[in-house]
């Protein structure tokens, strides 16, 4: 079976799926990954095909339309985000959306990333081809929890919840409705789609989709129907055969487990005022850190005995070690993390990651979480100290580790890709 692979983002949109695609290779099927360039190296050493999408997330992110989509936060309504969302990628997108056609010519099967399924759903249906929508964040409406992209009000109940995944999807479309027409009549020859858009379609009880994250950290709703699955995560074991820089390895040893503080992909307009306000926090939290600067969300500032920078290192080979990380809320970190067996502490920069710091919290797996435009020493000290010294929470990040471990979610996720396969979906 030929399968495409649309996904488009940062390296925690990508890392999932390039671990799906070998649970897919090795169970017999010739699958090619679509992406940005960025990844491609990634791609091609794990032995598998690549195929180029336009555009490189850091350099989308840098410029000034990138700043300002970061800044969005919660302090303005989703679709001012999805609109600055727009504003940052739309010099990209008529070259992405004709590369997601090249990549998908002769696929039996495609699948996407949420960010890519427009184009999927319009690609399949030129080639007559099978889609199957597999998605790291929830789209079904559930009245236990809202979108992804809204912020949870838990007082405001069922009705709310559910009223954010129309909101949500409707704004999305909105925003997207006259490139993505635009596109299926020049690109691909077919009719617009309606006002009211595709992602209703998406949505319907005959719709296969499949979830790449944990039931245990997000439990099915009791109204979503046997069409959705939910596999467990998609972990890319990246540690195998990394051997860690001598002093890293010193540094943690030297002591009691120091906490991690990083960001990843997110930059800063400021990112020395935010590592001061790292370094102070863990002086006064009292504890040893290990910074990771990523792409700019920490800045290259001398730094005390006590904290150790470094730029990137296997987050499964060093959460673990960690007495507690810290970190934006990226849907893969955060599972990272979780799987790691330590108490979690998000400072969310936006969209999902404000609904995963929640998450995070109503688990009782870390403290609340901190939105990184209220960052400040104080606060950041206080989650320190409780994520670290409370026994409780310490011991349910365990149990859940542990949970996560068990579960197989690339396997799982092959095991249902064959069997819907095999019964034509």
């Amino acid at each position: 079976m030929r399968i495409t692979i649309l996904t488009i983002g940062s390296r925690g949109d990508i890392e999932p799926y390039v671990a799906l695609s070998e649970g897919l290779s090795a169970s017999g099927n010739n699958v090619r990954i679509a992406t940005h360039e960025n990844y491609k190296k990634l791609i091609i050493s794990k032995g598998l095909e690549y195929s180029p999408l336009e555009g490189n997330p850091q350099e989308v992110l840098e410029n000034e339309a990138g700043r300002k989509w970061l800044e969005t936060g919660k302090r303005i309504n989703p679709i001012v985000f999805m609109k600055r969302m727009m504003d940052a990628a739309k010099s990209i997108m008529p070259r992405l959306l004709d590369d997601a056609i090249e990549a998908c010519k002769g696929a039996d099967l495609i699948m996407t990333h949420g960010l890519a399924g427009l184009a999927a759903i319009s690609i399949g249906e030129k080639f007559k081809v099978k889609v199957l929508p597999a998605y790291l964040q929830h789209v079904h409406p559930a009245k236990i929890y809202p979108s992804p992209m809204a912020t949870p009000i838990p007082k405001l109940g069922s009705y709310y919840n559910l009223m954010t995944y129309f909101l949500a999807a409707q704004g999305y479309w909105q925003l997207m409705r006259p490139h993505i027409n635009r596109w299926r009549d020049e690109s691909l020859g077919l009719p617009p789609f309606s006002f009211k858009g595709p992602l209703t379609r998406q949505s319907a009880r005959d719709y296969r989709f499949l979830y790449g994250f944990s039931p245990n950290v997000l439990p099915k709703a009791p109204e979503w129907g046997d069409n959705i699955h939910i596999t467990g995560y998609w972990f890319l074991n990246k540690s195998n055969g990394w051997t860690p820089p001598r002093e890293l390895a010193d540094f943690i040893e030297s002591g009691e487990p120091p906490v991690f503080v990083g960001f990843s992909s997110m930059t800063n307009r400021e990112p020395e005022t935010v590592t001061r306000i790292v370094i102070e926090a863990l002086k006064k939290a009292g504890y040893r850190g290990i910074i990771a600067t990523g792409w700019g969300g920490l800045g290259h500032i001398d730094l005390p005995e006590t904290i150790y920078k470094i730029e990137s290192a296997p987050f499964d080979w060093l959460f673990p070690r960690m007495a507690a990380v810290v970190h934006h809320g990226g849907a893969g970190t955060t599972a990272t993390g979780l799987r790691a067996g330590v108490p979690t502490i998000v400072v969310p920069f936006f969209g999902d990651q404000f609904f995963w710091g929640w998450r995070v919290s109503e688990l009782g797996v870390g403290p609340r979480a901190i939105p990184r435009s209220k960052l400040n020493s104080e606060d950041l000290s206080a989650r320190i100290i409780e994520a670290v010294s409370d026994k409780a929470m310490k011991s349910r990040a365990v149990e859940l580790g542990k949970l996560i471990s068990a579960e197989d979610g690339v396997g799982n996720a092959v095991e249902i890709i064959d069997r819907l396969l095999q019964s034509e979906m």
